[in-house]
């Protein structure tokens, strides 16, 4: 640094544009690595004396016009307490301790570099550039260490980084916690490890990888030293697989390379460093230092050249901190004696207070020779960017270093800074979970840092459309998800139609049936007068037979679009004409079952057998269900309505019952008025069914029950359209029951067995059973002719 230092101080003197008038001076003081020398030299700096007394100068001649140092942010504390206390101006050139931003406690502090809260940051920000989620934090422990970790980890658990392990590295040999830290890292997941290392220690983590199957892994650090000396270790290829490190950009000084050539110790006898530079670039010893010449020990003569030599640190040969540091200087004095003479306050360059000098150093803005600008912030702190640099492995596992972009802290993008990389890098990942695609969902692992998930896929009916979602999002009510849950389509209305297979063939089979049951009420109108025709009340079969095909007919009221009106007349015309179909049911089988109960000539019974008694069962039956309806559609009618749930990918258009109350009340009558019926069929079954058919009234309300016992499940269970199409094959089926149970045997005797079909053959044919019908008649005391209401 204090070649550097010199050169600038040289290059100033021989400016004709810069403080022309003035010579620049300086004089280099040890302090000794310690914070006791650093306050002893500067307050010997301030005084003048080299056994100082606070707040005496014997200072002679020329001012101090600022202190450049220290390179400790330690030593560097101390000396800016007490160099505030005067306002003397301070420019450090290699302090990044945060607290030293603060002006209320260091006033007169400045530096040409960046505190390590923005290179902490900026080195975040590269982590968070490369979407690296998953890393392991290497700090020392000591405050450095544990301020910057604690600072990389607020940073990276803002945008969403889990630290993985955050191990501390003792700044003493510890072979017990290297070990540790080395287990840790090898049975970690993480192949980002981002590094906070203040001297040469971490070297010894390196060594102990070498020693386990560790592969992989990227190594990034604010400090590109480190880097450095990281990719100079033998054999460090099988554990990383590239580094990254930043560097403070800056460019060529212009003539720096042939001052080194020309640089002799002679030159600068006050560097007290530069001996010390020079042995250990050549390789020498200084005569004087040893009474003695050892044999093959080379002796330094102070005339070698630098010119083509292979430096240390080949950075030296760029515009570095230390020369910032004292060009800042300079540009400040410029400004503060241009100033003064713009405003008529003449400001001397040989009396000035420190003061002065340091409310221009605040404000100083300049270019470099090459363009770069120099000026300070608020805080103190060079605005600056950083220059990012990548040791990449070749095929032969040599690593080389290439500058690969640039952070800009000024350019910010909410919280995070401006990342250019030249071209797109191929970086491994670092993820403790893979991403999830879309149509997946995070599920946080029980126990595990956010970052650590499984993928989960989207329920029906909601979506992810991007990766690695939080949760999924529902579709809208007019939309379902799609196969792969990454989307939502738009829902189709749908209900059962006409046109479809099932709508249609349901539709026929209704028509069949009404078109049945009218032929079967034609051939019975044919034969009105035939026995087959009479026998138990023809009126009745004829009701039945009509109120059996508007109960096929009916079917098609849920079948198309629902609409007001058929929604209206749905439930209800299936509800009444069924209860006219099974009262007529009820009136013929108790016309059986109360004939044979007549016991006497003139029994009050014989009133109930007459035409008109089995007409008002009907009636009165009927009636009873009408009210209901009624009061239904007054109070609360079905409607149309839009079913969202039973079929995601549909709107399913259906009748919504209005009234859940009164139409299961509805359905209650009915189903107790056909339960009825068929516990009456069931006890007249044994009765003889010479002139009735008390068998096949039996056996058409079993089949009539079972339907609807066989119903109610299946109505439950189905789903959207279904429950319609359970509902109208109900329908179709029940009223197949009692059209085929009742009137397919007598159909079958009038069209195929006319003989049957008269009073002669009844007699010759069935005398047995005469007979015994004409035994129960004579133990009840009833004459052997027949009722009339049998034969009508």
């Amino acid at each position: 640094m204090t070649v550097s230092f010199v050169f600038a101080i040289e290059e100033i003197n021989r400016s004709a544009h810069l403080l022309p008038n003035v010579t620049l001076g300086f004089s280099i003081r040890n302090s000794g690595d310690s914070v006791h020398g650093a306050l002893h030299e500067t307050m010997s700096f301030l005084t003048g004396q080299e056994e100082p007394i606070p707040n005496y100068t014997c200072q002679h001649g020329s001012p101090q016009a600022a202190l450049v140092g220290d390179t400790r942010s330690s030593l560097s504390v101390s000396m800016a307490r007490l160099l505030g206390l005067y306002k003397f101006p301070q420019v450090s050139y290699g302090s990044s301790l945060p607290i030293l931003s603060d002006k209320i406690q260091f006033p007169s502090f400045m530096r040409t570099l960046s505190s390590d809260f923005t290179s902490c940051r900026a080195v975040t920000q590269l982590i968070i550039h490369f979407q690296w989620s998953w890393v392991i934090i290497l700090a020392h422990d000591d405050d450095f260490g544990q301020q910057a970790s604690s600072l990389a980890t607020q940073e990276l658990s803002t945008a969403g980084v889990c630290i993985e392990y955050t191990l501390h590295v003792p700044s003493h040999e510890s072979l017990g916690k290297t070990e540790e830290i080395v287990q840790k890292m090898q049975k970690s997941t993480a192949s980002i490890v981002l590094l906070f290392l203040s001297n040469s220690n971490f070297e010894l983590i390196l060594y102990g990888l070498l020693d386990v199957p560790v592969s992989g892994q990227v190594w990034v650090s604010k400090n590109i030293l480190h880097m450095v000396l990281t990719v100079t270790i033998p054999g460090i290829s099988r554990v990383l697989h590239s580094t990254f490190g930043l560097l403070h950009h800056s460019s060529t000084a212009i003539g720096f390379p042939e001052f080194l050539a020309h640089l002799r110790p002679s030159q600068t006898p006050e560097d007290m460093f530069i001996k010390k530079f020079w042995e250990f670039t050549f390789d020498c010893t200084w005569p004087h230092q040893s009474s003695t010449v050892t044999e093959g020990v080379q002796l330094c003569s102070g005339n070698e050249s630098l010119k083509n030599k292979q430096y240390a640190f080949p950075e030296v040969s760029k515009i570095d901190v230390a020369y910032t540091s004292v060009y800042s200087i300079a540009h400040a004095l410029q400004d503060m004696i241009t100033h003064g003479h713009q405003h008529g306050k003449v400001t001397d360059s040989q009396d000035f207070q420190p003061w002065q000098l340091l409310h221009a150093l605040r404000k100083v803005h300049f270019k470099t020779p090459d363009g770069i600008k120099i000026l300070f912030d608020a805080n103190g702190d060079l605005v600056t960017k950083f220059d990012i640099f990548q040791w990449q492995k070749t095929h032969e596992g040599v690593f080389h270093s290439v500058h690969v972009g640039m952070i800009d802290p000024q350019i910010s993008l909410g919280s995070k800074m401006m990342v250019h990389l030249k071209e797109d890098l191929q970086v491994p990942s670092s993820v403790c979970s893979e991403s999830c695609l879309p149509g997946f969902s995070q599920v946080p692992r029980l126990g595990a840092p956010h970052c650590c998930f499984d993928c989960s896929p989207c329920p029906e009916g909601q979506f992810a459309d991007q990766r690695d979602m939080k949760s999924c999002l529902l579709c809208p009510k007019e939309q379902y998800s799609s196969h792969m849950r990454d989307h939502c389509l738009p829902r189709t209305e749908t209900f059962l139609a006409f046109e479809e297979p099932l709508g249609f063939m349901l539709a026929l089979v209704a028509l069949l049936l009404a078109g049945l049951a009218v032929l079967v009420l034609g051939v019975f109108l044919k034969h009105r007068d035939s026995p087959v025709v009479r026998a138990n009340n023809r009126s009745l079969s004829y009701l039945l037979l009509l109120s059996l095909c508007l109960c096929a007919l009916c079917a098609l009221l849920f079948l198309g679009r629902p609409s007001v009106l058929t929604c209206l007349l749905r439930q209800t015309t299936f509800a009444v004409v069924f209860t006219v179909a099974v009262s007529s049911v009820l009136a013929k089988t108790l016309t059986v079952v109360l004939a044979f109960r007549v016991t006497r000539p003139g029994d009050r019974i014989r009133v109930c057998l007459s035409p008109g008694a089995s007409t008002s069962v009907v009636l009165i039956a009927s009636f009873m269900q009408v009210v209901l309806c009624g009061v239904w559609l007054a109070t609360s009618p079905p409607f149309p309505d839009r079913d969202m749930v039973s079929e995601p990918q549909h709107i399913v258009i259906q009748c919504q019952e209005g009234s859940g109350t009164i139409f299961f009340c509805v359905l209650g009558y009915l189903g107790f008025l056909a339960v009825g019926t068929f516990s009456v069929a069931f006890l007249a079954r044994g009765l003889p069914d010479v002139f009735n058919e008390t068998k096949f009234l039996t056996f058409s309300m079993l089949l009539f029950c079972s339907v609807w016992t066989a119903f109610l499940p299946l109505y439950h269970s189905a789903r959207g359209k279904s429950t319609v199409a359970v509902e109208v094959f109900s329908i179709l089926a029940s009223t197949a029951g009692l059209l085929g149970g009742i009137f397919i045997p007598k159909c079958y005797i009038i069209l195929l067995k006319p003989e049957r079909n008269t009073a002669a053959w009844l007699r010759q044919g069935h005398q047995p059973q005469l007979d015994r019908q004409s035994e129960m008649l004579q133990r009840r005391c009833v004459p052997r002719s027949i009722p009339q209401s049998f034969i009508s």
